[in-house]
């Protein structure tokens, strides 16, 4: 009770003409207190919600943002809107009464293209993700009505100063230095706030929507090459701009691949100079800088992905939240882009060598991938199994030479497939070239557990010829008996 009149007394004062270090104060105290559902419901009112969206200069249509010494008090503003929004049902009413989400795109209109406001774009960013994960209708309002797709995205392109090459594609500086915190806090909330626009959209979408989803999906291949302040806050970053990869319409996917430039197709060659004759697989695969190239095709991109992918099959947790999407988007890319799935076929799949331990015994990518496939949960197991299958191209005779029957049988049962055969996706026809080593062991290689294994001893070899005779004399008695057991049952079923 006693927190809820500070909180009555704060707006009172917050409403004159009081300095600025003293609206920051009081604002200060309001964010603490707002925090407690219990303190908001008294002071949740459409006027104290008004003072606090003209703190944040969210009610001004052509005030600009020149007033640095105001900034603080902005920045305070939205962070409480944000506690009060989040933690009031009130609040959230109030904030459709009032049309925030459009008041809050005008205001990222106003700071879109300055660096020094990063922390007024942050929060503002933090509360169109609060609005539009609260209210269905607001992602609609924000996607059609307020254009919030391309203004999103242009907010992106600002954190992470992109200079375009061509129409899909940015210059990337290896050598550069790493997103500051703030750039990358900014960032990671436009793209939070982006999933929640565009979530569903790769269901339906508008023909003349493929470019903006394009120029989204450049934008995030960007996101995918460069590096945040700490590790952590990298992973934070790659693993929002993957969930929002997976909204964007598989057709429009094709961007987080491009041809290789002039100086990279230079550089390449003089690449494969430099390596030995016999390296020959290599060579598919090998840029200067680390950068991964296949067909001609800049693949860094995918293979970030696949880096993602492995770390997350590594922290051994949290596989529906954290492993899911990334697999799920692997998986459409390699069934929609052939190039796509042949670079992870080379990388998850190499042609088969040694096949003397199980499929999932080891530590690449296979091994770990083909352990998933039996994982308790039925998601997981379910995903991993379909990102083989289709790098298989739905070829269950290539599926199994990979990872066995048993590891593949719930896969094939759920298809109708476990008599062979495959899926119902086209694919290419080229054919998959076995190794000598395989073709060598394939004989011996156990179909089940899809690993070589020596070949049994025959037990009658090591019998005498009097051993023989009584093994044999014991299986005609066996038989015997059965045969006499089924015709004392046909003479009992024909007198019922």
């Amino acid at each position: 009770m006693l927190a809820s009149k500070l909180c009555e007394g704060i707006f009172k004062v917050l409403i004159k003409d009081i300095p600025t270090t003293c609206q920051v104060s009081c604002l200060e105290v309001l964010r603490i207190l707002s925090r407690d559902k219990k303190v908001l419901v008294p002071v949740t009112t459409k006027e104290n919600m008004q003072i606090l969206l003209r703190l944040a200069k969210l009610n001004e249509l052509d005030d600009s943002l020149e007033k640095v010494s105001e900034f603080p008090v902005i920045v305070e503003s939205l962070k409480c809107l944000c506690n009060i929004v989040f933690n009031s049902q009130m609040a959230q009413q109030l904030s459709l009464e009032l049309n925030l989400a459009a008041k809050l795109c005008n205001l990222l209109r106003k700071c879109k293209d300055r660096k020094f406001i990063n922390d007024i774009k942050c929060f503002d960013l933090r509360l169109l993700f609060l609005l539009s994960l609260l209210h269905t209708d607001i992602r609609s309002q924000l996607r059609y009505e307020l254009q919030g797709l391309p203004l999103l995205t242009q907010i992106l392109e600002s954190a992470f100063s992109i200079k375009w090459t061509d129409e899909y594609e940015s210059a990337i500086d290896h050598n550069g230095p790493p997103l500051s915190p703030q750039e990358t806090d900014c960032a990671i909330e436009a793209l939070k706030a982006l999933f929640n626009v565009t979530v569903d959209s790769w269901k339906v979408h508008k023909e003349s929507d493929s470019h903006q989803f394009r120029v989204m999906a450049a934008v995030l291949r960007h996101c995918l090459l460069i590096v945040g302040p700490t590790e952590d806050k990298t992973e934070e970053l790659h693993s929002n701009a993957v969930n929002l990869l997976s909204n964007v319409p598989v057709s429009c996917l094709d961007v987080l691949i491009c041809p290789l430039t002039h100086e990279e197709t230079a550089q390449q060659a003089t690449t494969l100079d430099e390596l030995p004759s016999n390296k020959t697989a290599e060579k598919e695969t090998v840029l200067k800088n680390n950068t991964m190239v296949y067909n001609g095709m800049n693949m860094e991109a995918i293979h970030v992905l696949l880096n993602f992918m492995e770390k997350r099959i590594d922290k051994g947790s949290s596989y529906r939240e954290g492993l899911t999407p990334v697999l799920s988007l692997l998986t459409e890319c390699s069934r929609a882009h052939r190039n796509i799935r042949k670079f992870l076929k080379d990388q998850v799949l190499p042609p088969l060598r040694d096949v003397t331990n199980r499929p999932e015994v080891g530590s690449t990518v296979r091994n770990k991938l083909v352990r998933l496939m039996t994982h308790v949960d039925l998601g997981v197991k379910q995903i991993a199994a379909e990102f083989l299958f289709v790098l298989c191209k739905e070829r269950v005779d290539s599926l199994l030479k990979y990872t066995g029957y048993g590891n593949a049988a719930g896969l094939l049962a759920a298809r109708g497939l476990l008599a062979g055969g495959r899926g119902d996706n086209w694919y290419s026809e080229d054919e998959d070239t076995d190794t000598e080593e395989y073709k060598n062991a394939k004989p011996n290689i156990n179909l089940i557990t899809g690993h070589l294994e020596e070949p049994m001893p025959n037990p009658i070899d090591e019998m005498t010829e009097e051993q023989k005779e009584y093994e044999a004399m014991k299986l005609v008695n066996m038989l015997d008996k059965l045969s006499r057991r089924a015709d004392v049952k046909d003479l009992h079923q024909d007198g019922g």
